[in-house]
């Protein structure tokens, strides 16, 4: 389902994917370490700056990225259309064989039209900013809040940068890096721009897909964190993540698990991200270790915020 931004789990102190139970290397020289510990996001305390104006949401075409179990009248159930729609649409597509990450077009109103407009989920933008690097090059934050009742699913965005006439200066789509935002909770996204564009820009963030999960969505398993310990050194560029996580389901396992960091300044603005991934299944009742450290391109770390997923 979920398409992430190229090049982006490759950067240093920002999104990475940690393996098993391994720790990330701590710096080199000794670091005084500050410790707390959380159990559930805290809320921000300190009203954010104006740094953006709320787009509302675009029409965007309806695709389906096919994922692990799913089938043919299971989506067209998902998304009420009927079943001989869902094949129209996509005629290429074998109902009998269907690989995993196949794309399928949601025809609209029982039609397939050139370019569907549905309204994706409308979701408050909480913030954008983008922080300069030494190199020249921008990283860009958004986050976006769930005020809704339900978890969501499928969440993208355009950040686009401003010059000080109102002129187009860049634009680049992000993906959210969970496939799920929970109810209630907030989620960055985060782009890179290269050193060709200068930091003197305003960014604007436009939610362009979001989609409900339906209740009872059997894709997507309960997991408790637990023991969480966030120690920010002396710095206050890096914070290390330690705790354990619990599919907390009586039977089966988790094939995939993975908990986003998300660090924030003392202002509330989100100043660096990065993405832990479990190595090996986790069997239901049964906690895993985790570790992971997790930098800022701005600011000192204030606080660290955790969510969790994970799928069969």
């Amino acid at each position: 389902m979920r398409k992430f931004l190229p090049g982006m789990i490759l950067l240093i102190g920002l999104v990475a994917c940690g393996g098993g139970t391994a720790s990330d290397s701590t710096p080199a020289a000794p670091p005084v370490l500050d410790p707390y510990r959380t159990v559930t996001p805290a809320a921000t305390l300190t009203p954010l700056p104006p740094l953006t104006e709320v787009f509302l949401p675009t029409p965007t075409p309806v695709t389906y990225t096919v994922k692990n179990g799913d089938t043919l009248s299971g989506i067209a159930l998902r998304y009420n259309v009927s079943l001989n729609d869902l094949l129209a649409a996509n005629p290429g597509v074998d109902a009998n064989a269907m690989p995993v990450g196949t794309v399928l077009i949601i025809p609209v109103g029982g039609v397939v039209r050139g370019e569907p407009t549905p309204t994706p989920a409308a979701l408050t933008v909480r913030q954008a900013r983008c922080w300069p690097e030494a190199s020249g090059g921008l990283w860009c934050f958004g986050l976006v809040q769930n005020e809704y009742g339900t978890a969501l699913e499928n969440l993208s965005a355009q950040f686009t940068l401003l010059d000080s006439s109102g002129n187009v200066v860049a634009s680049q789509t992000a993906f959210g890096l969970l496939n799920i935002l929970p109810a209630g909770e907030a989620m960055p996204f985060a782009v890179h721009f290269p050193p060709s564009v200068s930091a003197s820009v305003t960014p604007r963030l436009q939610v362009l897909t979001a989609i409900l999960l339906l209740p009872g969505d059997a894709r997507y398993l309960p997991v408790a964190l637990q023991n969480v310990l966030v120690q920010v050194d002396s710095t206050g560029r890096t914070a290390q993540v330690t705790g354990s996580a619990m599919p907390t389901m009586l039977d089966g396992q988790a094939n995939m698990l993975w908990i986003l960091g998300t660090a924030y300044d003392a202002s509330g603005n989100v100043v660096g991200v990065r993405r832990w991934e479990a190595a090996t299944p986790v069997t239901g009742g049964v906690s895993l270790p985790f570790s992971f450290s997790v930098s800022s391109v701005g600011p000192a770390i204030d606080r660290v915020e955790l969510l969790v997923e994970a799928r069969p």
